[in-house]
């Protein structure tokens, strides 16, 4: 990616276990406005869940 990229890096989190992917998101996109939810698969509970958008630790 080059240095003017708008990307952001997200985390998407599963609220029971912590368990958590890292992703990245354009802002600008129609598609992403507000909070993302996927369906992924958590390794602790060994099933697909939710897993929300939450911020980055600094």
């Amino acid at each position: 990616m080059g240095k003017n990229s708008k990307l952001i890096f997200v985390r998407l989190m599963n609220k029971e276990t912590g368990t958590y992917y890292t992703t990245q998101k354009n802002p600008k996109s129609e598609n992403t406005q507000g909070k993302m939810t996927f369906r992924k698969y958590d390794k602790k509970l060994r099933k697909h869940v939710t897993f929300t958008e939450t911020k980055m630790p600094s």
